[in-house]
């Protein structure tokens, strides 16, 4: 996200005093006299907290950011992640315990965690500028807060391109009352990648934002599924979204940190039902994930359960996750994340320890059949909001284009030193509508922070959807958590470039 001048004013500051003081510190100034924000300094967010349920418990993890070494595809890299590795700790709680992490910054600059998905106090998101100051070079900065609701969830940076290294994780959030009948479960998380391999994301945006017109030389795509400018991919479409596939040319894409050529395998038995809980964390790549000759039952999208529907293939934009039942078969069982449109796949193995694992060049590159994404699912009726008028409505519109790199919101490029700019108000108890309006060639994965939202009337309960280009998604949510919660295209490269929004509470 775009941070550079907030960040560096915060690497001067001290962090002897507490996270509330910091906070205080850095809290946004509301821009006129008229409009009272509900800033995440306000008491009211701690109100808010305190009646969320409570187990009593507390789950506390220790997330170190810092540069490390490693080995992909056989060519060593220099990357940044948490605890010296690319799978950072899946963290692990039940809805109502306290999450205590401590974030012991190792890197040469700011950082911060957003905890995707999740409806938690406004002061815990993770938004430099917005909601916290970023944790400074150096030193610790702890999050406190209760886990809300149940699902599969993860947590990344929210500093500039630090997510499009290795700076995210798995978070898995259980429920005490769970009906889902499964053995046992298998967290996957999806990414794909290029720092250290053909450049570093920051080169990647800085060519990116020259526009179309100032690529050079063209290139075969290399296996991209198209043609390949500097970084950028031209020509890499999917009918599925709706033309343009993605603007970035990756060499590689990981399966839990592992490229194709050292998949991770999975050890179970026969019959085993395996809950599969899959997170997209990519950049700019929509994965196409499914079982050659099986089908998978999706159960959940974005942690909320949906309508058990079975399908060959599931397509998740970046920052869904989507959980599946998949019984075991006998020997080996291939995972397939086919990068939609890309031509290029990441992948993984179940085994039962009987028969040969299959090369990849074996493996079919593509997936057919009925393949759905979470936005055409439906609710589970447990979760459906409840019936009402909308009090407000607002229109999102998404502009701007590939030519000048210049993504955003209703015309205006969003920018992190004057948040409340073109901002969306909001009051606590309001039924909100929102009106996501492609005018771009490009589709887009929607991201509310805050709070989850409903696609139409019955659609599924989500917090990212994809809007297709030339379309519209309406989606629904209750104004019931207090402060300032960004929006944003789940495309990195899009939202460092202009495409977000806040939605700010009012008093």
């Amino acid at each position: 996200m775009s941070y550079q001048l907030n960040r560096r004013s915060f690497l001067g500051l001290s962090v002897a005093a507490t996270a509330a003081a910091a906070l205080a510190a850095c809290a946004p100034t509301p821009p006129t006299k008229e409009a009272t924000r509900i800033l995440p300094t306000d008491p009211l967010i701690a109100d808010y907290e305190i009646r969320r349920a409570s187990t009593g418990k507390t789950v506390t993890q220790t997330l170190t950011p810092e540069s490390f070494s490693t080995t992909l595809a056989g060519k060593k890299i220099t990357t940044w992640g948490y605890n010296g590795n690319l799978v950072a700790p899946t963290l692990r709680g039940t809805a109502g315990d306290q999450l205590a992490v401590t974030v012991a910054n190792k890197l040469t600059e700011g950082t911060s965690i957003h905890w995707h998905g999740l409806a938690l106090r406004n002061n815990a998101d993770g938004v430099p500028a917005l909601t916290q100051e970023a944790a400074p070079a150096g030193k610790d900065y702890p999050y406190s807060f209760k886990l809300p609701h149940p699902g599969t969830y993860w947590y990344h940076s929210h500093v500039e391109m630090q997510r499009e290294r290795a700076l995210y994780g798995a978070l898995v959030i259980e429920d005490p009352k769970e009906t889902l009948k499964y053995d046992r479960d298998w967290v996957i998380v999806l990414d794909d990648w290029l720092d250290g391999v053909t450049g570093t994301p920051d080169e990647v945006l800085k060519e990116l934002s020259q526009g179309m017109g100032s690529m050079g030389g063209m290139s075969h795509g290399g296996g991209n599924g198209g043609m390949v400018m500097g970084h950028m991919l031209m020509g890499a479409s999917s009918d599925f979204l709706g033309g343009d596939a993605g603007d970035v040319a990756y060499p590689l894409h990981l399966f839990n940190g592992r490229d194709p050529g050292n998949p991770e395998t999975f050890t179970a038995k026969a019959g085993e039902r395996i809950r599969l809980r899959i997170i997209n964390a990519a950049g700019d790549t929509a994965y196409r994930v499914g079982v050659p000759n099986q089908k998978l039952t999706l159960t959940h999208t974005d942690g909320f359960p949906v309508q058990h529907t079975d399908v060959d293939a599931v397509v998740l934009g970046m920052g869904e996750r989507i959980d599946a039942i998949l019984t075991v078969r006998d020997g080996y069982t291939p995972v397939l994340a086919l990068a939609e449109g890309k031509a290029q796949m990441a992948y993984g193995l179940i085994s039962t320890g009987t028969g040969a694992a299959p090369a990849m060049a074996s493996l079919p590159k593509v997936l057919t059949g009925k393949v759905v994404d979470g936005g055409q699912l439906t609710a589970d009726p447990s979760v459906n909001l409840p019936t009402k008028t909308p009090d407000r409505t607002h229109e999102v519109r998404l502009t701007g284009g590939m030519a000048k790199y210049d993504w955003g919101i209703n015309g205006h490029r969003f920018d992190m030193a004057k948040p409340f700019e073109n901002v969306f108000d909001i009051k606590a108890g309001e039924r909100v509508e929102v009106k996501f309006v492609n005018d771009t060639e490009m589709w887009h994965p929607m991201h509310i922070h805050g709070h989850t939202f409903q696609v139409g009337a019955t659609g599924a309960r989500k917090d990212t959807v994809i809007v297709r280009p030339k379309q519209t998604v309406t989606v629904f949510f209750d104004a019931d958590n207090p402060g300032q919660w960004l929006f944003h295209c789940h495309n990195a490269y899009h939202a460092e470039r202009g495409m977000m929004g806040v939605f700010s509470y009012l008093t």
